[in-house]
């Protein structure tokens, strides 16, 4: 089931809920890429997250972000959403790619609702003060890194070797930025990881 939702807060964040029949008791907030590069909730590696979520009986909430605001005002609509989905669901998980990992990241890192995290292609800064790493040295929830050899789009690297260190779960994938050809089995991966830590 998909519906149309409009997430509250002071900016205008629209939201597609995707739910499978059973009533669910997880559901995972999904972050577009950049918007100023067509980063939307239709972006095919959400929406595929999306698909591998609902076959596993959990709800995917794929937002689209507010008028841009080089990464803070974006920063708040993640949160708003973890925020509208805490009281309606046991379990909240976040996901992002791209931009929206680094977005996932940074709002989980605030959001003790935040009950796991996988950044898919995680940038390690969104701008000088938005930084990545020491937002995800602060979370103590379970974390997913996954990342493309051939990805020379963001500066993955210190996320990843930041998320090794850690002992995070790291996913390493024979591809580009884009996943291209690649959506539906990094999907599953990320699908496996929240059915396993959002129960």
């Amino acid at each position: 089931m998909s519906q149309p939702i409009v997430v509250p807060g002071a900016r205008d964040v629209r939201a597609t809920l995707e739910e499978p029949s059973s009533e669910p008791t997880a559901i995972v907030v999904a972050c577009p890429p950049h918007p100023q590069h067509g980063g939307n909730r239709g972006d095919r590696r959400l929406v595929a997250v999306s698909d591998a979520l609902l076959e596993r009986g959990i709800a995917c909430l794929r937002i689209d972000y507010g008028e841009w605001d080089e990464g803070h005002g974006e920063r708040e609509d993640v949160r708003n959403a973890i925020r509208w989905a805490s009281p309606r669901y046991d379990h909240v998980g976040v996901f992002g790619f791209s931009f929206g990992s680094g977005l996932a990241l940074l709002a989980s890192a605030d959001d003790p609702a935040a009950d796991a995290v996988s950044a898919l292609a995680p940038p390690s800064s969104l701008g000088s003060d938005l930084e990545v790493v020491p937002a995800l040295a602060s979370l103590e929830t379970p974390v997913q890194v996954g990342y493309g050899t051939r990805d020379s789009t963001v500066d993955w690297e210190p996320v990843v070797e930041a998320a090794t260190e850690r002992g995070d779960r790291v996913l390493e994938f024979s591809a580009d930025h884009f996943f291209v050809g690649q959506h539906e089995s990094v999907a599953t991966e990320i699908g496996e990881f929240f059915a396993e830590t959002l129960e």
